[in-house]
């Protein structure tokens, strides 16, 4: 119970301090994603270092990199198509979730294994 508190406490202070980062950036469609994938990760490293130490928090970071490039990779891809080919977005988007697994597995199998 301690450590879902802690949790909660963490992640709600970096989640206020990425949502105010965004608001001060432009353009504004940032704000949303300021305020949600990097404060829970961090919140979550944090929290992984002190449950189990700085290798394992490594570990975890190297997998949260993995998984954030091969979604940029997969957001470029959907991005493109859809203005490229004006696709429309289910299809495209449910589509090519095959491009951000593979990457993701793919990015596991080179550098995480």
């Amino acid at each position: 119970m301690k450590e879902l508190i802690l949790r909660f406490l963490i992640g709600g202070i970096y989640v206020c301090a990425f949502s105010l980062l965004g608001d001060l950036l432009r353009p504004k469609s940032f704000a949303g994603l300021f305020g949600a994938a990097p404060s829970v990760a961090l919140a979550t490293l944090g929290l992984t270092v002190a449950a189990e130490g700085s290798a394992y928090a490594a570990l975890e970071a190297r997998s949260m990199t993995a998984g954030s490039v091969a979604f940029f990779v997969y957001a470029s891809c959907v991005s493109w198509l859809m203005m490229r080919y004006k696709l429309p977005a289910l299809q495209t988007t449910g589509l090519l979730l095959i491009v951000w697994f593979g990457c993701a597995f793919g990015l596991w199998f080179l550098c995480l294994r």
